[in-house]
């Protein structure tokens, strides 16, 4: 399965901001984090503090400020609330995906953002980022767990993405997810094909044309959402042969602005296949 599950709605997300969140941090050289009001003899967090943190957590994000995000967030990690620990999921995920990240530490933290995706899906299974985090976070753990864990949890990842997809239709990333998922099983080397059969009665299965059209929705639902999905768009048509189609897709993310660390990975692999095309 994925080495670097997605990023998501970073686009977007940077349209749907208002001017009161970018306020927030104008005319300051360090973060003003909104320290949580405490009722008396209550650990409550007042819902307006609530509100104005998670707002300052969903700015940082889609400004990529991985690290005071996660700094913001860490705050919280005794919280009882999914909305909260959904985020402090993906925040420290994020955090391990950075190249300064010692290898130690991206364990640590990779291992840190299952057990909040884990806790917020306990706390709240109606929530569909929960049910994304979770299987995003599931699958990051597989990387240290070994070939036959990471199958073994593929079919608990593919359910918990359909249950996002099903409690928000709209959330693109969850749709490329599924995409992924049909990708990696579309193109499973022999040798864990073989694991696979050893450890399911119906191994998972999966093709390059069911791939390609869970990563047609999610252009769908969000255009330009994320630059891996055009990447995989282009991807998925270079191994089902149809060349022009490939470079179309490959060419659209030359074109995306690589704001991330993951988007010049990205825009890298991209320009290396669009020479490939070419050659």
């Amino acid at each position: 399965m994925a080495q670097a599950m997605p990023r998501s709605w970073v686009q977007s997300q940077r349209i749907a901001h208002s001017q009161k969140q970018i306020a927030l941090f104008e005319g300051t050289s360090k973060l003003n984090y909104c320290k949580p009001k405490i009722l008396k003899s209550s650990n409550t967090i007042c819902e307006l503090e609530t509100e104005e943190v998670l707002e300052q957590a969903d700015y940082l994000y889609s400004c990529g400020d991985t690290e005071k995000l996660h700094q913001l967030l860490v705050q919280y990690k005794h919280s009882d609330d999914a909305e909260f620990l959904w985020r402090l999921a993906r925040a420290s995920r994020d955090l391990s995906l950075l190249s300064s990240i010692s290898a130690h530490e991206k364990k640590r933290l990779t291992y840190e953002a299952f057990d909040f995706a884990k806790k917020a899906l306990e706390k709240n299974e109606s929530s569909f980022a929960a049910h994304k985090w979770f299987a995003i976070c599931l699958s990051d753990v597989g990387d240290y767990e070994g070939v036959k864990v990471k199958i073994g949890n593929s079919y608990i990842i593919r359910d918990h993405l359909k249950r996002a997809v099903e409690l928000n239709p709209k959330d693109a990333t969850s749709i490329h997810i599924l995409g992924y998922w049909c990708f990696a099983f579309a193109e499973l080397p022999w040798y864990q094909r073989k694991v696979a059969a050893v450890i399911f009665a119906s191994p998972p299965t999966a093709t390059y044309e069911e791939a390609l059209e869970f990563f047609l929705k999610a252009e769908e639902v969000d255009p330009n959402f994320y630059s891996k999905n055009l990447l995989l768009l282009g991807k998925t048509y270079m191994m089902l042969k149809d060349s022009e189609r490939a470079a179309t897709w490959l060419q659209k993310v030359r074109d995306f602005p690589a704001l991330t660390e993951e988007d010049k990975q990205v825009h890298k692999e991209a320009l290396d296949l669009l020479k490939k095309l070419k050659g």
